[in-house]
């Protein structure tokens, strides 16, 4: 679906925010007119221009709450802080080269985020959760303050995603529907990328397992309850802590993936005879001209996993895989799948075909107007449909 960009990683981002409008994320006009501002295709034309929307409604939220408006600084806080996400989203489109601005640009959006933190009308707090030496930062939100204990969603993002943005993905359809939410980041992700150079790891159960455990000293989390739910390359990671972490109560994959690596480069790699580094490079790079969302994807996972040279992110992706490991999912899971998924088409169906436990597969078409990766612009459709099912499947 695109409304107004033909470049399709512009336009699939453009929707991305846009439909985050429903959770406070963005407004639909301020999107129109930053996009009016954009050159197609021209990254630097697309930072400026929400830089300075997200600069023009961080200053009304100042403003705002500075004259006693809570509410109103609230709402523009949250917007800036996803603006600013989206200043700083295409940033790392060159190997090797971070744009210095970067930085700064993201920590504008975490800051923003924390100003509105405590202006939610429901508990909401950051918090730290022990890491191999290190720290996983953490949102836990709450559907009140009495202390009881409730069905509770653990959420991580994926490839790009951070905690902050999946605020307005997932937590006020939960707190809605009775489900205390976790936002979490592993390496690889937000802060633990931007800021400690942490890189992704395919081996996620030890990302989760302290995140769950963390949860169970919390008397608002009910043990018998505790969810997982995993976005984008998230569909990954989610199934793949599920294989080892049995405390879970149910599995939920936005979409599902069973390998990172295309069909075509799983076999590169995993070829019995060694193929060259040449070959493999050569491979990539010939994909990068063709594609500008490979290029996005491939200069993405070259700096979310540190790789040295494109050869190396290749065999580090292709260690992304459910190969052997799906089966030993004990927990109801879900599926779902996007009928025009621009990143991972058929990897949903693999994922659930490998599955042996109690499972659920959920295709989102066009006709649902839902068929974007991860069901962007449908916000509304997929979490009634994720939430409906968790609800049914945690009574059962």
């Amino acid at each position: 679906m695109k409304l107004h960009f033909q470049h399709p990683p512009f336009s699939f981002e453009f929707v991305r925010i846009l439909g985050e409008a429903v959770a406070g994320g963005s407004d639909i006009n301020e999107c129109f007119a930053t996009a009016a501002r954009i050159t197609e295709g021209d990254f630097e034309s697309w930072h400026q221009a929400w830089k300075e929307t997200a600069e023009r409604i961080h200053q009304t939220a100042v403003a705002c709450l500075a004259r006693g408006h809570p509410v109103s600084a609230r709402e523009a806080f949250l917007r800036a802080s996803n603006y600013y996400r989206c200043a700083e989203f295409f940033m790392h489109m060159e190997i090797g080269v971070t744009d210095p601005r970067a930085r700064a640009t993201y920590e504008k959006s975490v800051a923003c985020f924390g100003q509105a933190l405590p202006l939610l009308p429901f508990p909401a707090e950051e918090v730290s959760i022990p890491y191999e030496g290190a720290a996983l930062p953490a949102y836990f939100f709450q559907v009140g303050e009495s202390g009881k204990a409730r069905p509770t969603l653990l959420v991580h993002g994926g490839y790009d995603s951070t905690m902050e943005e999946q605020y307005f993905e997932t937590v006020p359809a939960a707190l809605q529907r009775g489900y205390n939410c976790l936002t979490f980041e592993g390496p690889g992700q937000g802060r633990l990328i931007r800021q400690h150079d942490l890189p992704f790891r395919p081996d996620w159960e030890n990302v989760v397992t302290p995140v769950v455990d963390y949860a169970l000293t919390r008397p608002e989390v009910d043990p018998a309850r505790l969810c997982l739910e995993g976005r984008s390359l998230g569909g990954y990671l989610a199934p793949r802590a599920a294989a080892f972490e049995h405390r879970l109560a149910a599995c939920v994959a936005i979409d599902g993936v069973f390998s990172l690596m295309p069909a075509q480069f799983e076999a590169l790699v995993n070829r019995s005879r060694p193929i060259s580094e040449e070959h493999i490079t050569a491979g990539l790079e010939q994909a990068m001209r063709q594609s500008p969302v490979m290029r996005w994807a491939i200069c993405q996972g070259m700096w979310t996993m540190q790789a040295g040279s494109l050869a190396d992110f290749a065999r580090q992706a292709a260690s992304y895989t459910l190969e052997g490991l799906a089966g030993q999912v004990t927990c109801p899971t879900l599926v779902c799948d996007a009928e025009q998924d621009h990143f991972f088409a058929g990897q949903p169906q693999r994922l659930h075909e490998a599955l042996r436990c109690p499972k659920t597969y959920l295709r989102f078409t066009a006709e649902d107007a839902a068929e974007e990766h991860c069901h962007a612009g449908a916000a509304l459709v997929l979490n009634q449909r994720v939430f409906d099912w968790l609800d049914e499947t945690l009574k059962a």
